[in-house]
């Protein structure tokens, strides 16, 4: 079974445009990186505001995540940048069409 996790960070309205860049970078890093049996994926809702990281992980591997620079930069801009505590969520997906 795969694990899925959901973190969504309410970002300062002036701080937007840094965490879409650093979203940038660390999407380009997994690009580059091609880590196998993940899944990850950033949205920003309608507020544009509040951006919600999903990171999907197969059974048994280890989050790769963690040890990217550009992830480890992408955790500090947010940090530094949240208008509100974070909401973090563990899902255990149960069935999907063409989504997971």
């Amino acid at each position: 079974m795969t694990m899925m996790m959901m973190v969504e960070s309410k970002i300062k309205a002036e701080s937007v445009g840094d965490v879409q860049a650093a979203v940038d970078r660390m999407l380009a890093s997994l690009e580059s990186a091609q880590p196998e049996r993940i899944r990850y994926a950033s949205l920003l809702k309608d507020d544009g505001e509040t951006f919600v990281g999903l990171v999907q992980l197969d059974d048994g591997v280890e989050n790769p995540l963690p040890e990217l620079p550009e992830y480890k930069e992408l955790l500090a801009i947010v940090e530094g940048s949240r208008a509100e505590a974070p909401n973090v969520e563990r899902w255990n997906p149960i069935g999907s069409y063409r989504m997971f």
